[in-house]
């Protein structure tokens, strides 16, 4: 077992005494929050990040502390562009990476939206699953051959994944009413059933996979909520805290809510966390009571439930893995 960790921890907290050097990690969405965070943690310690981002001159900016953190202690980073949102984009970065040939230890799924009004990709998927789930489906399977042995791939998830299932009928919201928190529970509960199948797929050449949730944290992650539905869903929370007997609701800092990822990547024993949902730096038990609050719900992990939307994705994204 590793050293325990909790809530509070924070990425310097989960890496202290871990040196990266010769480890080159994928980590997506580094033009903000979470992603910068991870990249510089990572960098920090000596990895070789390689950051992906939808706009290059926003990330640029935003990952100076990224390079200063690299130069101090021993790591590096380089920047590709990538739209999850355009699998033209995502086929691209992953040719591209492709080409280079250089391996990974760990990919780190971390860009994501939220909430976000009703919509679609340029590829017709409904935004939320085709930019959270359908996007890093086809990167990671399209550069999987990249990952070494012994190498991660880590999701980032979120306790919304228990909004709702997947609907494997009715992906794209043609049949059924639109509603932002729905759409983004399913593509949250997406992103570890990948996970969970993509370990059954990779595990025996020694390649895991796991999910996480990082907990509630201030990013623009939420930039399309208003004040009225953050207090509601905070209330919502606090509800089901109070039902399970726990204290409430409490914003994590960024360091903390990178913690988790950081440490699923790279500290946590790969048996520990391959194939499971992770929060608060630990591998977290299944809660199948309503509501938003800690715990994986059991459809997340259903290996039949992963194996269909395997399916379905390939067949929404024309290709097979």
């Amino acid at each position: 077992m590793t050293k325990p960790f909790g809530a509070e921890s924070t990425t310097d907290d989960v890496l202290a005494g871990v040196y990266l050097a010769g480890k080159r990690i994928l980590v997506t969405g580094v033009s903000a929050g979470l992603g910068v965070e991870t990249a510089r943690a990572l960098a920090a310690h000596g990895a070789a990040v390689v950051g992906a981002a939808r706009y290059l001159g926003k990330a640029h900016a935003a990952t100076r502390s990224v390079r200063a953190a690299a130069a101090e202690g021993g790591g590096s980073l380089e920047l590709v562009e990538l739209d999850l949102a355009s699998l033209a984009s995502v086929r691209s970065c992953a040719d591209g990476l492709i080409a280079d040939g250089r391996p990974f230890d760990v990919i780190i799924c971390n860009a994501g939206v939220m909430a976000t009004p009703q919509g679609k990709t340029a590829d017709g998927f409904e935004t939320q699953l085709g930019t959270n789930h359908l996007g890093h489906f086809v990167l990671v399977n399209r550069i999987a051959s990249l990952l070494k042995p012994g190498g991660r791939l880590v999701n980032l998830s979120s306790a919304g994944h228990r909004y709702s299932d997947v609907d494997l009928d009715d992906p794209n919201f043609e049949r059924t009413p639109y509603a932002e928190f729905v759409a983004y529970g399913r593509s949250k509960t997406a992103n570890v059933l990948f996970a969970v199948e993509f370990d059954r797929r990779h595990k025996a050449s020694g390649i895991r996979a796991t999910a996480v949730h990082p907990g509630g944290i201030k990013t623009e992650l939420s930039r399309h909520m208003t004040q009225a539905a953050t207090e509601a869903l905070i209330r919502s929370i606090n509800e089901a805290q109070q039902a399970a007997g726990q204290p409430p609701f409490t914003y994590k800092t960024i360091p903390q809510g990178a913690a988790t990822s950081v440490w699923a990547a790279v500290v946590a024993a790969a048996d520990e966390v391959g194939g499971h949902y992770c929060e608060d730096c630990h591998v977290a038990a299944i809660e199948d009571a309503e509501g938003i609050r800690g715990g994986v719900r059991p459809y997340a992990l259903d290996p039949d439930r992963a194996s269909a939307l395997w399916a379905k994705s390939e067949e929404m994204v024309g290709e097979r893995f």
